[in-house]
């Protein structure tokens, strides 16, 4: 199983322009290539979430064992990234871990909790996953709230749940900014967005997967889940594009909240060739005294 294909951008603008100037049903009825995860942003466009949230739900697929070469190493970098988030200073999370394999260690919080995944995928199954987490949002209690994918090596600053529980923002969130680390080389870069000075950095939400928070009002029915379930088949570069579809615009994050580490011997984009573009960025926009971001991220 494969990603959906992300909407080229000259096709984005005009939808975009489309739905703001004419609205959704004339972007329906003019445009017949509109992919699922459009159909559903615009089928959302119309409803709001009113409701106040009440948690952060984290949505992690997880690899499967005959998928990796170290199990034990896999299940050691998703305690590491379970550990982040029961260390968040506000305790309002759930985390939903979904996977073929119960990984070792888990632990016994009541607001971390295992799905199994017993579909039989050819190829990568993380697309599957996702769908099956988004799914399931129903299921976990909060009615309204942000739901975030989250990849089960990446970490969460401990100020992340407070931060957006605190602000409250109308469509969710966009981590703007945020930390790469390259484990392979030790070494640690800050990805934000392209200015003057550095017009080649690129925004953590170009480079990593753990990107973006969705609002979500269950009381608006199936189409808050068919909308996160489809964003989530694509790459994570349509997410900000796709919320705005949706009415639903992302709210830039005020700090770097996520660290996505790299070069650990599993990385899913290694499978694809697509790692060594972001070993360079590392190299290029390496942080030359990182001690403080260590210690905020726990790494030391």
């Amino acid at each position: 199983m494969t990603q959906t294909p992300a909407t080229p951008k000259p096709a984005r603008f005009r939808r975009l322009v489309t739905a703001a100037r004419l609205g959704p049903e004339a972007l329906l009825q003019r445009d017949a290539g509109l992919q699922a995860s459009e159909r559903a942003a615009l089928a959302l466009r119309p409803l709001t979430a009113n409701a106040p949230p009440q948690k952060v739900v984290f949505l992690i697929p997880l690899v499967g064992r005959h998928h990796v070469g170290n199990w034990p190493a896999t299940c050691a970098r998703l305690m590491a990234t379970l550990s982040g988030l029961q260390r968040q200073s506000d305790g309002n999370w759930q985390a939903v871990i979904c996977g073929q394999d119960r990984p070792d260690g888990l632990p016994e919080d009541p607001r971390i909790t295992f799905l199994p995944f017993t579909t039989e995928v050819a190829g990568n199954d993380k697309w599957r996953k996702l769908a099956q987490l988004c799914d399931h949002l129903a299921e976990l209690g909060p009615q309204a709230g942000y739901a975030m994918t989250f990849d089960a090596d990446d970490l969460a600053h401990p100020e992340l749940v407070a931060e957006m529980m605190a602000r409250g923002a109308a469509g969710g969130y966009l981590a703007q900014t945020g930390y790469i680390l390259d484990h392979r080389a030790d070494t640690l870069a800050l990805a934000a967005p392209r200015s003057l000075s550095q017009p080649l950095r690129k925004p953590f939400w170009k480079l990593c997967g753990s990107c973006a928070a969705l609002r979500f009002d269950l009381a608006n029915g199936q189409p808050e889940v068919d909308f996160l379930r489809e964003m989530s088949q694509h790459e994570h570069r349509m997410f900000p594009y796709l919320a705005r579809l949706a009415g639903r615009p992302l709210t830039a994050l005020a700090a770097p909240r996520v660290l996505y580490l790299l070069n650990h011997g599993e990385n899913f984009g290694a499978r694809r060739g697509r790692v060594s573009f972001k070993t360079r960025f590392v190299q290029r926009f390496r942080v030359s005294d990182d001690s403080a971001i260590r210690k905020e991220f726990h790494l030391q």
